[in-house]
C-alpha cells in the first residue's frame, strides 16, 4: 500500500514503523473473515482493511473526525486478523499508532474523557485498584446490575510455597488479578515448587503497561514498563530463568517491551532481554511434560470448555499447550466452535464499549456451553471476569485445575 506521509509525521519513528506496515498490507481483505468487529456491524470501516485506509488517510494528512474515532475505537485489538493475514502485516501496532494521532486531533465528549481517565489512573496502580475492589464487593448486592457484572465476588488467596529453591523465575504480580483472583499466581507457584522452581514476585514491580498504551497514553506506558524493567534487573542479574505471566494479556505486553523501548537509549538493551525472557505459564510448564505427568493424578472430572485468549493464540502465537496440559492431566477439555474469536473482554473494551462486548460475551458462551462443559477456564484474567458475568458455570485459570490435580 503507497503511503505518502504528511510533514508531520515523516522522518519519525512512528511514521517510518506505520509506513513499513502499510507496505505489506496488499487489500486482500482476508483479514475482514476473522474480525469480531466486522462479523458483527458489516461495515468495512469496522474491519482491519477499512481501519487500514482510515489509519493511511490520517498518516497522509487528511482531515480526522470523531466517525475516524469511532472506528478505531470499536476495534478489540484482538490482533486474529493478524493470525489471518498472508502478507504478516502488524497490524496491532498500526493500530496503536493511529489511535494516538487521532487522540491528539479529535476532543472526546466529556464523560468518555472522565471514563477513560478513571481506567488509566485507577486499574494500573494495585494500591487503589484492591480497596476500591473490596469496596465494590461489599457493597455488590446493592449495586446496580451493570456495574455488579464487572465486581467479581471475593476469592481466597491460596497458599504460598514456603520452600527455597536453586531454580528461580520472576513472577509478574500483575495490576487487577491479585486483586480479583489472588488463587491464580499462588496455583502457579505452588505447582512449579512442585517442579523445583521457586516463583519470586519483585515488589516494585505492577502493570505491565498494556491499559495506559492501549488507551493512546503511550507515555504512561512506557514509564510503568520501566518500572518493571527496573524492578526486575537485579534479578535478572542474579540468573533468574525467566518471567512468568499467568496473564497473557500482560505476557504479549512484555514480549513487546524490546520493540516499544527500542529507540531508549537508557533501557533499550535491558527490554530486549526481558523481553527474551518472558515466557507464558503455558510454555513454562511445557518443559516440564514429563515430571509434570508423573506428578499429576490422572482422575478423571468434569469436562471442561478452554477459552484461548486472544493474545495468546494471536498476540503471542501460542496454541494447544493449555489443552496438552490439562489432557496431561487426564481432564476432557474442548475447544468451542469459533474458538479463535473474542470474547469481547479486551482489557478496557467491555467498560467502553459495552454493547459490542456483550454481543461477543453472549455468543461465545453460548458456543462454550454447546460443548456441554460444567466448567470454563482461561489464560486471562479479564477473559475471565468477563466470561464469568454473563454464565453461572464456574469460570477459572486454567493452572487452578493443574495445581489441584497434583
Amino acid at each position: 500500500m503507497q503511503t505518502t506521509l504528511a510533514d508531520f509525521i515523516k522522518n519519525t519513528p512512528e511514521g517510518e514503523e506505520a509506513q513499513a506496515i502499510l507496505g505489506k498490507c496488499v487489500h486482500c481483505g482476508f483479514c475482514t473473515a476473522t474480525c469480531p468487529t466486522y462479523q458483527l456491524l458489516g461495515d468495512e470501516l469496522d474491519g482491519p482493511r477499512g481501519r487500514i485506509y482510515l489509519i493511511k488517510q490520517v498518516l497522509e494528512g487528511q482531515a480526522v473526525t470523531a466517525r475516524t474515532q469511532l472506528h478505531l475505537d470499536r476495534c478489540l485489538s484482538c490482533r486474529n486478523c493478524e493470525s489471518t493475514c498472508p502478507s504478516g502485516v502488524q497490524y496491532g501496532r498500526l493500530a496503536d499508532i493511529g489511535r494516538k494521532l487521532v487522540e491528539e486531533r479529535v476532543r472526546r465528549p466529556l464523560g468518555q474523557r472522565l471514563a477513560r481517565a478513571a481506567l488509566k489512573q485507577l486499574l494500573p496502580r494495585a494500591w487503589l485498584f484492591g480497596p476500591a475492589l473490596k469496596a465494590g464487593q461489599a457493597l455488590r448486592p446493592l449495586l446496580p446490575a451493570a456495574v455488579r457484572d464487572k465486581v467479581p465476588p471475593r476469592q481466597q488467596a491460596g497458599a504460598w510455597p514456603r520452600r527455597q529453591h536453586a531454580r528461580k523465575m520472576l513472577l509478574l504480580d500483575g495490576c487487577v488479578q491479585p486483586a480479583m483472583a489472588p488463587n491464580i499466581n499462588a496455583a502457579a507457584a505452588r505447582v512449579l515448587d512442585a517442579l523445583g522452581v521457586q516463583l519470586v514476585v519483585a515488589p516494585k514491580a505492577g502493570c505491565c503497561g498494556a491499559i495506559r498504551h492501549h488507551l493512546s497514553d503511550h507515555d504512561g506506558g512506557l514509564d510503568d514498563m520501566r518500572r518493571n524493567i527496573d524492578a526486575w534487573w537485579p534479578h535478572v542479574q542474579a540468573g533468574a530463568e525467566a518471567i512468568v505471566m499467568t496473564a497473557s494479556g500482560c505476557g504479549a505486553t512484555v514480549k513487546d517491551y524490546g520493540h516499544l523501548l527500542r529507540h531508549d537509549a537508557g533501557y533499550a538493551d535491558k527490554a530486549a532481554r526481558v523481553s527474551a525472557l518472558t515466557r507464558d505459564l503455558s510454555e513454562i510448564l511445557s518443559a516440564f511434560e514429563a515430571e509434570l505427568a508423573a506428578k499429576l493424578r490422572r482422575r478423571g472430572g468434569p469436562r471442561v470448555a478452554y477459552h484461548p485468549p486472544c493474545t495468546l493464540q494471536h498476540g503471542q502465537q501460542i496454541r494447544g499447550k493449555v489443552e496438552g496440559l490439562l489432557r496431561a492431566a487426564g481432564i476432557d477439555v474442548q475447544l468451542c466452535a469459533d474458538s479463535h474469536l473474542c470474547c469481547g473482554s479486551a482489557g478496557t473494551y467491555s467498560v467502553l464499549q459495552p454493547a459490542l462486548s456483550r454481543r461477543l460475551r453472549d455468543d461465545k458462551l453460548a458456543k462454550l456451553a454447546a460443548t456441554g462443559a460444567e466448567l470454563i477456564v482461561s489464560a486471562n484474567i479479564g477473559c475471565q471476569a468477563h466470561l464469568q458475568a454473563g454464565t453461572e458455570a464456574p469460570v477459572q485459570h486454567w493452572i487452578e485445575l493443574i495445581d489441584r490435580a497434583m
